[in-house]
């Protein structure tokens, strides 16, 4: 029985907005690309442009051998969560297009596989080769593409590998090095030929060490305690969004849309991180996973509370809390040393899960400048020297060494 790879991907520049997908078929024993398929699809969402590839990768597949074995690779967790059938299918738009997915090959011949977005960049350069021909009013022309590797290499990289036990591992190390940028694209499939060159663009990225893991940070947007400047914790009230935040919430998810460049989303279980992180997910098309470690400080008696108030009422705490993380507020709270134990053990998980993806982390001041002073490796009382707005964005890129990049901070130009 022949085996094949495929390899899809799609994207969407406004998410929603101009929108294409790419696909590939590799000989599963020995790496060599037997198939492309590209096309630019007109406005839609992420989510949708990587189902589309999926169908079309696997349509390209059965053309050439309906009876094989099929073993689908692509970046997006979502899609390969929900065709594996651990995810359910919530989103209306998906429903039809994963049915008819799984019609394409019975199920006993399809497995799903999530590679990291820099494994995947043969179908990544022709998804957007398909958006950059849609946008100049073509299509994809096959013979222009130069998405595909060089088929002599790769069948000499997978020789290579095969004596070594890893069929294909070589082929797909060249796959890594291929690109996500321009030149024309419609639905088209061809034999595979030229090879590919270039760099994928994010929010941060290293050709030395590969895709780093790249963590949005967004504060929640206003409750009705931070005008007052509350203090508003995870013992606290759990007060909603006010009219005010669900405003911030909306003009950053509109921002995020615009990117493009969210592909999970993470939230503090707290309510006003949920509905903040609720309103990106809706306009991205994306699932939110609640991590409960991502929760705020629990401030104790002091929740509630301005901070002259807490002064005039626990004038002795305050001043030990103020000198040492050790110190938690009083009546039983937590100390930022707590706090920034708890942070860390989420940090950790988020890195090993979404490895080389850029994860929205929707959660409090606390935590997110504990993640900004982990990464800059400052002392605790840096906590005291940031300055963090409500629905403000951060970043800080992880690489695979375990050096760490803070690429942004309270940025709050989309409120504007």
């Amino acid at each position: 029985m022949r085996q094949f790879i495929v390899e899809a991907d799609g994207g969407s520049r406004g998410n929603p907005g101009p929108a294409g997908y790419g696909a590939v078929v590799l000989d599963g024993r020995t790496g060599e690309p037997l198939a492309e398929a590209a096309e630019y699809i007109g406005i839609a969402t992420n989510n949708v442009a990587e189902y589309k590839g999926l169908i079309a990768g696997l349509s390209a597949a059965k053309a050439l051998d309906p009876a094989a074995e099929v073993r689908v690779r692509m970046d997006s967790k979502l899609v390969v969560e929900q065709m594996s059938g651990r995810w359910k299918i919530k989103h209306p738009d998906m429903k039809p297009l994963a049915a008819e997915a799984a019609r394409i090959f019975p199920a006993g011949q399809l497995t799903f596989e999530w590679i990291p977005r820099e494994r995947n960049k043969h179908a990544d350069r022709l998804a957007n080769e398909a958006m950059d021909a849609g946008k100049n009013g073509g299509e994809w022309d096959p013979s222009a593409s130069t998405a595909a590797l060089d088929a002599s290499a790769a069948r000499a990289a997978a020789t290579e590998a095969e004596a070594s036990g890893a069929v294909g591992r070589a082929a797909q190390k060249e796959r890594t090095e291929t690109a996500t940028s321009s030149a024309p694209s419609s639905a088209s499939v061809s034999s595979a030929s030229a090879p590919a060159s270039s760099v994928s663009v994010g929010w941060g990225s290293s050709a030395d060490l590969g895709a780093p893991v790249t963590f949005v940070l967004l504060r929640h947007g206003e409750t009705a305690l931070t005008p007052e400047k509350r203090f508003s914790g995870s013992g606290g009230s759990d007060p909603e969004l006010s009219a005010a935040g669900r405003r911030q919430a909306e003009a950053v998810a509109a921002s995020l849309a615009a990117r493009g460049t969210i592909q999970e989303i993470v939230s503090s279980p707290l309510r006003r991180c949920r509905e903040t992180a609720g309103a990106v997910a809706s306009r991205l098309g994306l699932e939110v996973t609640v991590e409960e470690g991502l929760r705020e400080t629990d401030f104790g008696a002091w929740e509630g509370l301005t901070f002259a108030e807490v002064r005039e009422r626990y004038a002795d705490d305050l001043s030990a809390w103020l000198t040492s993380p050790d110190v938690a507020p009083t009546g039983g709270g937590e100390s930022f040393t707590t706090v920034g134990r708890r942070v860390a053990a989420v940090r950790d998980r988020l890195l090993e899960r979404y490895r080389g993806r850029t994860v929205l982390v929707v959660t409090h001041v606390t935590p997110v400048k504990t993640l900004i002073r982990l990464a800059l490796g400052a002392p605790p009382e840096s906590l005291f020297r940031m300055e963090l707005s409500a629905a403000s964005l951060s970043a800080v890129a992880y690489y695979a060494d375990g050096n760490a990049s803070v690429r942004l901070l309270n940025d709050t130009s989309h409120l504007r």
